[in-house]
């Protein structure tokens, strides 16, 4: 690298908020299974801790060596609903204290794959652990949760749909926050190293090393350098953007697994914004040329540039999965955050947006008084535009006790605050008490 370029990285860091997001090892526990769960949670934290025990060190020293912050340090396992269902047990809470305290011990920030599958249908651990989510959540502090309630190969699993609206208010009654844990998907991928979203696939190998790049900021000063061109360079200046930004993602993530003996898995470049000023997916949207991000053409302007992300992405790095593209929280980006508090960005438009974006409504707060079958909806709404689109969508919402529209909720660290966003009023429930399934679209058909 000549010194043009060192210094063009140096500057990105120093002044727009580049960073590498995560690495996150993803650890099988395949092997962990045991029909006794005091023998079963004691192989989980030995495997954790001795896989994972140099993880958080490696981290700092390419910190320190390359000049590149690494924001967090995360582990996924494998779904406990699959790991904990030969015990027979009839709560997993245990599985998931065991998973904070491994994380605990190796000096993790979070750990993801108190998961389930049932996109198709659920298996007793299924069933078992998404009851125990509220009180798992309750219980820890880096864990995790999940649920994949549909795919485009298999339809909508609406039972699932239903049953994650309840758990998402059972959540609300212990603490409004823990729902920033939980992440309802449709087709869910199996190497994501972002959370709350992440879990380590059945595909996967035993330990591999997967990290998530970040640089709203940098794409944002890009483009302030090609004001008033076309669409044309608009986009190829982002796919060159990102092309850097993955770049460097990719040799810390080989030097990372070279130094922990483990499998390079990925990089996922996700433009994933923080509430800090300069680090905003709004900001490049409306640098492109809306006024605020929210209104006519936001969407188009998003489409954009998540295809630019990702061609700029795998260009320049061998193994790109995860989400990669473009996050768009409404609580972790300032820009959004200012475009909700004056009615601009609505729950219907950021729905809108999520249909080409890397997940979907994220980190919405909405009222406390929210019906659990509106969050149904919502859900199956996301997990509808996912299925036809063949692509990943996403729920993270957030009711809270006593606050309704006009109203916020501070987070606080990398979750920032939410304003209180309305919701529709008129029923859902009729349609979700229907349960069953929403059939695969047609195009899922594919052999």
């Amino acid at each position: 690298m000549d010194l043009r370029r060192i210094m063009e990285t140096v500057n990105m860091i120093d002044n727009e908020n580049l960073d590498l997001r995560t690495t996150t090892m993803g650890i099988s526990l395949l092997d962990c299974i045991d029909s006794d769960s005091d023998r079963a949670c004691q192989k989980i934290y030995d495997k954790i801790t001795s896989k994972a025990e140099n993880l958080v060190k490696v981290a700092r020293e390419l910190e320190t060596e390359y000049g590149i912050p690494i924001a967090n340090k995360r582990i996924t396992v494998t779904p406990i609903s699959l790991i904990a269902a030969a015990s027979g047990d009839s709560d997993y809470v245990k599985y998931a204290v065991t998973l904070d305290k491994a994380a605990k011990a190796v000096g993790v920030d979070l750990i993801g794959g108190f998961s389930a599958l049932v996109h198709k249908g659920y298996q007793n651990g299924d069933r078992v652990l998404i009851k125990s989510i509220p009180a798992a959540l309750k219980e820890t502090e880096r864990v995790c949760a999940s649920v994949n309630v549909g795919s485009t190969r298999s339809g909508i699993n609406m039972d699932a749909v239903k049953e994650m609206g309840q758990v998402v208010i059972e959540n609300e009654k212990i603490d409004p926050l823990n729902n920033g844990n939980l992440v309802i998907f449709c087709n869910a991928v199996e190497d994501n190293p972002f959370m709350a979203g992440g879990f380590h696939g059945v595909g996967e190998s035993d330990v591999a090393l997967n990290v998530g790049v970040s640089g709203p900021g940098v794409v944002k000063t890009a483009l302030e350098k090609v004001r008033g061109e076309s669409m044309d360079v608009v986009a190829e200046t982002i796919k060159q953007t990102a092309f850097k930004v993955t770049r460097m993602g990719q040799l810390v993530g080989q030097e990372a697994s070279k130094r922990l003996d483990v499998d390079f898995g990925i990089v996922d470049l996700s433009l994933a914004p923080t509430p800090a000023q300069g680090d905003s997916v709004a900001n490049i949207l409306e640098e492109i040329g809306l006024e605020s991000v929210g209104t006519h053409g936001t969407t188009a302007a998003l489409a954009m540039l998540n295809d630019a992300v990702k061609k700029g992405g795998i260009m320049a790095c061998s193994h790109v999965g995860g989400l990669s593209g473009a996050f768009i929280p409404e609580s972790e980006d300032a820009g959004m955050i200012a475009a909700a508090e004056k009615g601009i960005l609505t729950v219907d438009k950021l729905e809108a947006m999520t249909a080409v974006c890397s997940v979907g409504l994220d980190m919405i707060a909405v009222p406390g008084d929210t019906p659990a079958e509106t969050i149904s909806a919502m859900i199956a709404d996301e997990a509808a535009i996912g299925m036809i689109n063949n692509k990943t969508t996403a729920v993270r919402v957030i009711p809270v006790p006593g606050k309704d529209v006009g109203d916020s909720i501070e987070f606080g660290g990398l979750f920032g605050y939410a304003p209180i966003m309305p919701v529709h009023k008129e029923s859902s429930a009729a349609m979700i008490n229907r349960g069953g399934r929403i059939p695969a679209p047609v195009h899922s058909f594919k052999n």
